[in-house]
């Protein structure tokens, strides 16, 4: 008994505190991803980066067939079509309750993160046309558009309560936003093919969910399965498949959401993203490294990343709320918004993928991708400093 006790009291405390620790995911994902590019590294690359990247052989085909049904064929397209879904889903469900009941709940303050990923989307894609417009590499531009969602969130959980909860959900819409953004820009110019009966099919299963809202259905099985298929849908019309996540999840009754929400934050949070992590930084490192920063491509997607996001977001926010037609998140103030802005250049895993649809070239993809990495290392480090000095400096003014 008093071994058991012991045990609990030495082994298992520390690690549920640390689980309930808000900066848990940050560090969680960060130690995820220096493990992952230690052993992308290391003589043991082929067996690890092979795992993953089978996906990228042509000769193995987008899909494998399971009774009829074209279902992702690698780990690394389960991960990051099928397994991200429910992270979608666990965001989209926060969205809807802040929007709903919560910081969003003011049109003012919704209309905020609407214009700030429009402005993060805006300003880095003509950041990067104007080191290669004119050029072979015009066809980039939407590499610097995206902010990688998981990574950012999982920066800015590293300030712990040093940042305003309003801040927060402002960024979890913002990257939302930004990532539906993103997948419209890949589905007009980047994919060379819709088909369009899945889009039709995913069409008609929103209008059931809507129905099953307006008739107050309360249980959730009478959505899931809805929602399965959505997702099923989406996967073969030839756009991202986590959309489907973020749809649904608007769908849930709002008396549903809170239980939901507890079900699924230890599992997405520290199994899914953790796993999502390993995959997609399973990337080797080029013998030249530092040729693929000399290149204009690099330089359009560094800046792009790094200067065109926060100068975007804030540059509209602030011009929006001096005209009156938005409001800041209640506690924020510009300083804060600003390294806000700065995490928002972590664009990873979404301009990685923009990156392979972009170019064809190996050697322009591996830059792109060497860029994509620098400067979103450069966004989340420099905004993670950035806002634990703003706010110590704050609160200390406020003494």
């Amino acid at each position: 008994m008093q071994i058991g006790r012991s045990f609990k009291n030495k082994i298992l405390s520390p690690i549920f505190q640390f689980l309930h620790d808000s900066r848990a995911v940050g560090i969680v994902l960060i130690a995820c991803t220096l493990v992952s590019l230690l052993i992308a590294n290391s003589p043991w690359e082929a067996a690890y980066t092979g795992f993953f990247s089978r996906l990228f052989d042509p000769a193995t085909g987008h899909h494998y067939e399971l009774m009829g049904l074209h279902l992702p064929n690698s780990w690394l397209l389960w991960i990051n079509d099928g397994f991200m879904v429910l992270f979608f889903f666990l965001v989209g469900m926060e969205i809807k309750r802040e929007l709903t009941v919560g910081e969003l709940k003011s049109f003012r303050r919704s209309l905020l993160p609407i214009l700030a990923a429009i402005g993060g989307m805006a300003a880095p894609a003509l950041i990067y046309t104007l080191f290669n417009g004119g050029t072979p590499y015009h066809h980039g531009w939407g590499i610097p558009m995206a902010t990688d969602i998981a990574f950012s969130l999982g920066i800015l959980s590293l300030t712990g309560n040093r940042v305003p909860l309003s801040l927060k959900v402002f960024l979890t819409a913002l990257a939302i936003i930004d990532d539906l953004g993103a997948i419209l820009a890949i589905a007009i110019f980047y994919t060379d093919e819709l088909h369009f009966m899945y889009l039709y099919g995913a069409a008609g299963l929103l209008v059931l969910l809507w129905l099953l809202n307006m008739l107050k259905v309360r249980r959730l099985i009478f959505y899931f399965i809805p929602g399965i298929i959505l997702w099923y849908c989406i996967f073969n019309s030839g756009i991202h498949a986590t959309i489907a996540g973020v749809l649904l999840a608007f769908f849930i009754p709002l008396d549903k959401i809170n239980a939901l929400e507890h079900t699924l934050h230890d599992p997405v949070n520290f199994l899914i993203m953790p796993v999502f992590a390993l995959a997609n930084t399973a990337i080797v490192f080029p013998p030249d490294i530092l040729q693929a920063f000399t290149h204009n491509v690099s330089f359009g997607i560094l800046a792009g990343l790094v200067l065109g996001k926060p100068l975007g977001i804030f540059f509209i926010c602030f011009a929006a709320v001096k005209l009156k037609i938005a409001s800041l998140p209640a506690g924020a103030n510009w300083k804060l918004l600003w390294g806000i802005g700065m995490i928002a250049g972590v664009g990873f895993t979404m301009s990685i993928f923009i990156a392979t649809l972009a170019f064809k070239e190996a050697e322009v993809q591996v830059v792109s991708i060497m860029s994509v990495i620098l400067a979103s290392l450069l966004a989340g480090l420099s905004g993670y400093i950035y806002l634990m000095a703003t706010t110590r400096a704050q609160n200390k003014l406020r003494r």
